[in-house]
């Protein structure tokens, strides 16, 4: 039944060995031993992953609390015996979730951290690679439990001294398509920003560097940049009446979490009001 569930989750025989310590054969010999017992179909196997029958989501849903419960029940006494995989944006990770856990970890929490793009970390989480990702977008679909942890506001920065207009200045960017920056002109500006950046840096530090030395003018979080704004060594360009934010959200499974992620998560949540 463990193992069904874990497969069920993941949409994946192959994705599911890892977290069962399982190898793949030994996980489709147990689904099929399942199924024979069953004398039903569980699931629809694909060129990747597997579909579950209608009568897999229904199984699923009887059983998922009572195996969740009992490996609750059965896992190790002290909560931090296992340590956390968490996930997040480089930046956020970088700049305030750390932060946030150091209290844990002085009282024994191991900790495994990871970066990358939502859309990688949540299939990472869906394969049970990571334990909870802090996530720049709400997950979609079945088997996430997302909670609102902050939210990002942006600014138009330049360098100390900037004079120039905004709108023709070179652009230091995260990305060659300029998602936050082609956000932010398209809800401020209300037209689009000029194609081609003069530079393309792939993390927010990066950038915030580079329009430092001035490069040209970027789009920032506030959070990343506060510090230099404070001392004038960056300038805010816009003062919109409404800035462009953007929700983070902190998610699990939606099974119960171990008692190690249930308390990173709870960390975060907490300190994050200060955010």
């Amino acid at each position: 039944m463990r193992t069904f569930l874990a497969v069920h989750r993941a949409g994946s025989l192959t994705g599911a060995a890892p977290s069962l310590g399982l190898s793949q054969p030994t996980v489709t010999a147990q689904v099929r031993a399942l199924e024979a017992q069953l004398g039903q179909q569980l699931f629809v196997r694909r060129a990747r992953g597997v579909t579950p029958t209608s009568v897999a989501d229904e199984l699923a849903a009887r059983i998922a609390p009572h195996v969740d419960a009992l490996d609750v029940a059965l896992g190790p006494a002290d909560r931090f015996a296992v340590p956390v995989h968490l996930a997040g944006p480089a930046e956020l990770t970088t700049a305030r979730v750390l932060p946030a856990l150091a209290g844990l970890v002085s009282d024994g929490l191991k900790l495994r951290v990871s970066f990358g793009l939502a859309d990688d970390l949540l299939a990472g989480l869906a394969e049970r690679r990571f334990d909870l990702v802090v996530s720049t977008i709400r997950p979609r679909g079945r088997g996430f439990a997302a909670t609102p942890l902050t939210d990002e506001e942006f600014v138009l920065v330049g360098p100390r001294g900037f004079t120039g207009d905004p709108r023709t200045a070179p652009l230091v960017a995260y990305a060659e398509d300029l998602p936050i920056i082609r956000r932010y002109w398209r809800t401020v500006l209300g037209v689009r920003p000029p194609a081609g950046p003069a530079v393309v840096v792939p993390d927010l530090r990066g950038v915030l560097t580079c329009v430092l030395a001035g490069f040209g003018v970027s789009v920032l979080p506030r959070y990343l940049c506060a510090a230099e704004l404070a001392s004038g060594s960056l300038v805010a360009l816009l003062d919109p009446a409404e800035p462009p934010i953007n929700t983070l959200f902190v998610v699990t499974r939606t099974e119960p979490c171990r008692a190690g992620p249930a308390a990173v998560r709870d960390a975060l949540l907490a300190d994050a009001v200060s955010w």
